[in-house]
Order: structure tokens, then sequence, then C-alpha cells
């Protein structure tokens, strides 16, 4: 009687009213912040969890864009240092899609893709369209990524672009959704916001190209 009462509350759907935050300390605020949770949250099998402490880096919300040439079936990427990547023992230069973070409360995360596109690599996005929403590593950060695909004209991108407040050094590449795609498969690029965007668009790029 017993196992069948925990198997039928083990299917229950839980929300944020199963999680009691006892308590948070900011234990770090700088550009970033880290804050300390002591909460509980409610069992598969039934009852409540002890108490436990949970770190948490919060670091805000972003939004990327992959730009997209329908006409010449081109994407346009962009390289950039990454401290976590050099960190991690990966590829210090990335290849990317163009992201940036939310500034401002009222700032929607298109308007982050098009601002971002202009400073990264000299576009103006056109016809704009929401690929997915995820979160980059819910076991440690509340940061939530937004993902669009935007067409574009590749042929005014090149060149070198970023703010030189921010010390970003950008480097534009325009290459062929072919190419973008072998070098996702060959791993060449890591970053799981392009590996996203790269992946739908070889799902949807006919459909695309036809619009």
């Amino acid at each position: 009687m017993g196992k069948t009462s925990d198997y039928s509350y083990s299917q229950q759907a839980f929300n944020r009213q199963d999680v009691e935050v006892l308590a948070t300390t900011t234990v770090y605020d700088g550009f970033f912040k880290m804050v300390k949770y002591r909460l509980r949250h409610r069992l598969f099998a039934g009852g409540w969890s002890g108490e436990f402490e949970r770190e948490l880096f919060e670091r805000g919300h972003a939004a990327a864009v992959l730009p997209y040439d329908p006409i010449r079936d081109q994407v346009v990427l962009i390289e950039q240092f990454r401290i976590g990547a050099m960190a991690a023992d990966c590829q210090p230069w990335q290849l990317e899609i163009v992201a940036g973070m939310l500034d401002h409360d009222n700032e929607s995360p298109e308007q982050v893709v098009r601002r971002e596109a202009t400073e990264e690599s000299g576009l103006v996005l056109g016809k704009t369209e929401k690929i997915s929403r995820y979160l980059s590593s819910s076991g440690g950060c509340s940061e939530v990524l937004d993902i669009f695909i935007s067409e574009v004209d590749s042929r005014l991108a090149q060149g070198i672009h970023g703010v030189a407040s921010e010390s970003e050094d950008i480097r534009v590449h325009v290459v062929s959704r072919n190419q973008a795609y072998q070098w996702l498969e060959s791993g060449k690029i890591e970053n799981a916001a392009t590996i996203i965007a790269l992946q739908w668009l070889q799902l949807h790029y006919q459909r695309l190209q036809q619009a």
C-alpha cells in the first residue's frame, strides 16, 4: 500500500511552490554575483528533503542570434577570445553566433540581438525568428538564453568589430551553411548557443529559403 502511494506521488509535476527558500546570502557582488541559498524541497517519494545549501552564479540573462543569408545559403559567425574556454583547456578563441546580455529590465531579447549584431558584426538584422530558450547551466547558474535566427545580406558582413571600452576584439567569418555544419560535427564549434542554432538551421533552412 505504501509503495503504491509513493509511486502515485512521484507522478505529480513539481513547481516553484514545492520549494521553500529559508535564507539567501550574497557572498560576492561584482560584475557578476554569487548568492548562497539555504532551502528544502518536496521529494518524489513523498515528504520533504532536509535543509541544504547551494551557491548560485547570477550573471543575468542573454540573447543570441544566427545571422543567415537564405539567398546565398551563408551564415555569419564571429570569433573572439573567451576566458572560460581558456580555463577549460578548450580553444581560447571561440567561433560563435552574435550574443549579448540584457542590460535593462525593460529590454527585450530581440532588442538585444539587434543591438549586438551591429556592434559585433556591423549587420542590421532583417526578419527575425525565435529558435529556442534554454538554461545555460541550471545546476549552479540562473542565466537563461533566448536564441534567434535572422535574415541578413552576408555580403555586408566583414572586418573586425567590438566595443573598445569592453575590451572586445571580434573577427567576422562568412561561411556556407554546409561549412559551418561541418565545423560543428568536427568539434571545432564548442559554444552551446551556436550548436543549437546551427542544428536548427540544418533542419529548417529549406523553409527559410522559400519564404
